[in-house]
């Protein structure tokens, strides 16, 4: 299906707030770049639903602040796999 910037930037965003999603995970689910669901989510879907918008930029600041962290555990579990060998 051939949809529009205006109804995937939408998708997008709905998508991301059902699922908490990280703009990776969303970039993943439907096969764009991470540059397109930022840029679909921080500048065209505003001209079209701010309400829409700026539910789905909480989740994406949200993210973006719990990031170091999920970073962190991250790593913690790699080097704890590597103690156990």
């Amino acid at each position: 299906m051939n949809e529009t910037m205006e109804e995937r930037a939408c998708r997008l965003a709905e998508y991301i707030i059902e699922n908490k999603a990280t703009v990776r995970s969303a970039a993943k689910v439907f096969g764009v770049s991470k540059s397109t669901v930022h840029k679909d989510i921080v500048e065209r879907l505003p001209q079209y639903n701010i309400t829409l918008a700026n539910a789905a930029k909480k989740v994406l600041e949200f993210n973006k602040a719990q990031r170091h962290l999920r970073g962190g555990m991250a790593t913690r579990e790699k080097y704890a796999k590597m103690g156990k060998k």
